[in-house]
């Protein structure tokens, strides 16, 4: 099977081969030039890795923080952007911006965030409901691209939740419109990061979206688990979130998988141990080391799930503050102590299901293409 794959995937997103077909899912908080630099360490530079989602409000104002988020690494090849926005002129317009300044070289479009600050507004996941707003945001990102070649993509959900449920029409939406290619997240805004994936829906957009690439997202926490979503559901690639985070290596595995190569060995804590200062050093050089290690923490309980490290020693890193120190820490590590056999499944926020918070009146009328009232303050990386 693996070899078979090998020999059939062909992805392309616009001009830029993707092989293997592979994509890093853009994260708020994690995605940053750092954790990509050091996934494309691990992976092949022909896949693809997402920066963390951008605000066309705040692209169109310039402002300086964003401006920093979307940093990309000398020789990141394609440079692959995604953009948070509800308004398609704003959004039209923060494309024009983005590509006129050379800044991308690929542009997503985040139409997945479950989170209630993002759907209230009638952005995120709550956006594709509404069919004609919907189509009107693809029409004017892709004309802003079109002249400089970049091509521009959708990710998205099933729908708001099982009584609403809108991929199919998002994805025959997106490709009329002309997108290059739609990503599925195959959960609903209601589901959040819980329960399952239903990798069926994945099957059906593929079967109703026939010129564009049609790539698969949710519960690939292995390079297995890859390999058997493309063979069960036909989709051209997969784009992998949670299941990489404390686990870069993860691109590595997945190429070879993809590929039909040997898979390589696991990391063991001594080798995690310096990936993990590797990432500290990519963080401090992109952020300064103070708020680098700042940023650091969060990914500690990833890097160690399953390790048996001890309490105190666990804390310890999760409290780090400067470089030195974690150099002591990683000291303390025993290093011939093998990869957990248990850190193989799920990791990252799972959450529980709940009703997805909405505009006033969101569902009355699916056709109405009216851009929700202030939904364009929200700041860079919701």
């Amino acid at each position: 099977m693996q070899a078979e794959l090998a020999q059939e995937t062909g992805l392309r997103i616009g001009p830029y081969p993707v092989d293997p077909p592979v994509v890093l899912a853009p994260m708020a908080g994690i995605t940053n030039l750092a954790f990509r630099k050091l996934c494309r360490e691990f992976g092949s530079p022909t896949a693809i890795y997402v920066c963390e989602m951008i605000t066309a409000r705040a692209v169109v104002e310039r402002n300086e923080k964003t401006l920093h988020m979307m940093s990309f690494d000398q020789g990141e090849s394609p440079r692959s952007m995604q953009l948070y926005g509800v308004d398609p002129a704003t959004l039209g317009e923060a494309v024009r911006i983005i590509v006129g300044e050379g800044w991308a070289d690929h542009i997503d479009m985040n139409l997945g965030c479950p989170v209630p600050k993002v759907t209230r507004l009638g952005g995120g996941a709550a956006l594709p409901y509404k069919r004609n707003l919907f189509a009107s945001i693809v029409r004017e990102m892709v004309r802003a691209a079109e002249p400089a070649g970049v091509p521009v993509t959708m990710k998205f959900r099933i729908g708001i939740d099982d009584d609403h449920r809108t991929h199919l029409d998002t994805g025959r939406i997106a490709e009329a419109e002309g997108a290059a290619a739609v990503a599925l997240h195959a959960r609903t805004a209601a589901q959040r990061y819980s329960g399952t994936a239903d990798w069926s829906a994945i099957t059906r957009l593929k079967e109703a979206v026939t010129t564009i690439p049609v790539l698969g997202n949710g519960d690939i926490f292995s390079a297995a688990d890859a390999v058997t979503m493309m063979a069960q559901t036909g989709c051209d690639g997969v784009v992998v979130g949670r299941g990489c985070l404390g686990r870069p290596w993860l691109f590595g595995e997945l190429s070879a998988a993809l590929r039909g190569e040997p898979a390589p060995t696991p990391p063991n804590l001594g080798e995690v141990g310096k990936i993990l200062a590797r990432h500290a050093g990519l963080l401090a050089e992109h952020h300064g080391e103070d708020k680098g290690m700042r940023d650091l923490r969060k990914h500690m309980a990833w890097y160690f799930m399953g390790f048996p490290l001890g309490a105190d020693l666990r804390r310890s890193f999760a409290t780090v503050s400067s470089l030195a120190e974690l150099d002591g820490l990683i000291a303390q590590l025993d290093p011939t102590v093998p990869f957990p056999a248990d850190a193989e499944g799920p990791r990252g926020r799972q959450g529980s299901p709940g009703k997805v918070a909405l505009p006033h009146g969101w569902l009355d009328d699916p056709d109405d293409g009216t851009v929700p009232t202030a939904a364009d303050v929200m700041h860079s990386g919701g």
